[in-house]
């Protein structure tokens, strides 16, 4: 049967057992080590250590002398138990050259042949060697007794081999309590990382933080709306495909870790995405888009950072500028439909009284001012989108008490815009200029808006709105155009917007916006766009 252990499920866990199994193998092979190297060092401490009571024992004028006595054995015997007992040593033996003991820890070993090697020493040298001798195996020393110049005797201390094992698992037990002892602590310093480690991946395993990981790539890159991360000093963190769209960013390893204000984005944006409190639906403009921005702090004890969300609403906001306008073109229509039903009761009144000559004038001279309007426009702009933007607004303004009108000069034939001027951004400029203008001439003596679209040199389609308003303060003519700037009270919807969309829509072609003082007061806005070589290329082949 075949046994598996269970595995942790958890990253921490595995991370815990592999290190913990770590730590188990580090401290057995370095107690193994210990344990061998110190063994070969006591093997090496008995040996100096048997090497040096063996030359005392071998140097002292004592032995010399109990050789030199009919009966050796007799004081030697004594004299080398005594050593034994002073030294530390297991055993000294007392020999003549040939080997024969005159000492031995054992009596009855006195007079028996010496158990190991001597050829060394009887040549003048002292050697050590671990051998096997009577009381068992020992690192012993052995090294000759010189009367003179004469060996008279051989000397060998040693020390049993069982005894130095001894001393090393002692050393080895001390050793195995230290290296259990860091076993442990390593064990509860791992377990601690661990947990805390545990807290941060929410106790996931590898495999599902490598799933989560791809998911979230996948989520980050597929979403169209933008996505920033910042972190508590407002660099870039992580950016999506959406967000480098939206903010004009070619690579995102051109954006990560740089901070929010090196990236050139227009200071209202930059103030957003750097404001510590939370941001909700904020409308901003960039080069060529209107952004709804979020932010969001995020917290864990201290700020970390925050997350930001981009949503493009250029043509949401284009689509509201249109229906605003549609809006007006209603009142309007509701207006005349008003007045034309007034005009229609005179006339029916004119005729049931008899004066029939008079109700033919009367609807004369009004179809004859409403055709005289519509030649007028129409004469001057044959473009379809712009003369129908300004009849519209013609009756819109009128209904407002402002006089609306095309100058002489200007000049608009069809099919000459190209094709990479969409009537949505003419409907955008021309619509927001003449809205500003009708707001800024209302109330006024005889107000009146003047509106002038003409080409200049086939090459550059201008737009001129001018009116009879307050003008415009020469030192706040750059902040007209900055998204929130008005001088009107706020409505539901807020304002400030009209300009900057103009600006935006100018800047996405090319163009130059200006505003200036007029003649009679009031401000000038101007708008030049250029045309480009189709146009040219049309305008010349129509001339043909």
């Amino acid at each position: 049967m075949r046994l598996t252990l269970p595995l942790p499920r958890s990253l921490a866990g595995q991370l815990f057992a592999m290190q913990a199994v770590l730590i188990a193998v580090v401290v057995a092979g370095y107690a193994l080590f210990s344990y061998v190297s110190d063994r070969n060092q006591a093997e090496e401490a008995a040996g100096l250590q048997a090497t040096s009571v063996a030359l005392a024992v071998a140097d002292s004028p004592s032995v010399r002398e109990a050789i030199r006595t009919p009966d050796p054995s007799a004081e030697l015997q004594p004299y080398a138990l005594a050593v034994v007992r002073d030294t530390d040593v297991d055993f000294v033996t007392i020999m003549d050259p040939r080997g024969i003991r005159w000492s031995h820890p054992d009596p009855a070993q006195i007079g028996l042949v010496f158990r190991g090697h001597t050829g060394p020493a009887l040549q003048g040298r002292t050697f050590t060697e671990t051998y096997t001798g009577t009381l068992g195996p020992s690192v012993r020393a052995v090294t000759p007794v010189r009367d003179d110049e004469r060996i008279v005797g051989l000397v060998s201390a040693g020390i049993r081999v069982e005894e130095i094992s001894q001393r090393v698992r002692g050393q080895l037990t001390a050793l195995l309590a230290v290296a259990a002892g860091a076993l442990g602590l390593g064990a509860v310093g791992t377990y601690v990382i661990n947990a805390r480690l545990r807290r941060h991946t929410h106790g996931m395993n590898a495999a599902e933080l490598s799933h989560m990981h791809d998911y979230h790539q996948a989520a980050l890159h597929a979403v169209r709306e933008g996505l920033l991360m910042l972190d508590g000093q407002h660099r870039v963190a992580l950016i999506n495909d959406g967000g480098r769209v939206l903010l004009g960013v070619e690579q995102e390893e051109d954006v990560v870790g740089r901070s929010v204000a090196e990236l050139d984005l227009p200071a209202p944006l930059t103030g957003a995405l750097l404001a510590s409190e939370p941001r909700v639906d904020e409308v901003h403009l960039t080069a060529d888009r209107v952004l709804v921005v979020n932010t969001s702090p995020v917290t864990g004890g201290q700020r970390r950072g925050s997350v930001v969300t981009l949503r493009d609403v250029t043509e949401l906001q284009s689509l509201m500028g249109e229906l605003d306008s549609e809006r007006g073109f209603t009142q309007a229509l509701r207006s005349q439909a008003h007045e034309a039903a007034n005009r229609l009761h005179t006339v029916v009144s004119l005729i049931e009284l008899g004066r029939s000559e008079e109700a033919v004038d009367f609807a004369t001279a009004e179809l004859e001012l409403a055709q005289a309007l519509t030649d007028q426009v129409v004469a001057a702009v044959s473009e379809p989108v712009l003369a129908a933007l300004l009849l519209g607004k013609t009756a819109q303004a009128n209904e407002r008490g402002v006089e609306l009108v095309v100058s002489p000069d200007s000049r608009l034939d069809d099919g000459l815009l190209p094709d990479s001027l969409p009537a949505r951004d003419l409907v955008t400029i021309l619509g927001n200029l003449i809205d500003n203008a009708v707001d800024a001439a209302q109330g006024g003596l005889r107000p009146r808006v003047t509106v002038t679209a003409l080409t200049e040199n086939v090459s550059r389609l201008i737009l001129r709105v001018s009116d009879t308003g307050p003008g415009v303060d020469p030192d706040r003519t750059e902040a007209v155009f900055r998204r929130g700037f008005t001088t009107k009270p706020s409505g539901p919807g807020g304002r400030g917007l009209g300009l900057a969309l103009v600006q935006q829509a100018v800047t996405r072609h090319g163009g130059a916006l200006s505003v200036t003082s007029g003649e009679e007061g009031g401000a000038v806005f101007e708008v030049r766009l250029p045309l480009g070589a189709p146009a040219v290329a049309r305008a010349a082949g129509g001339a043909v």
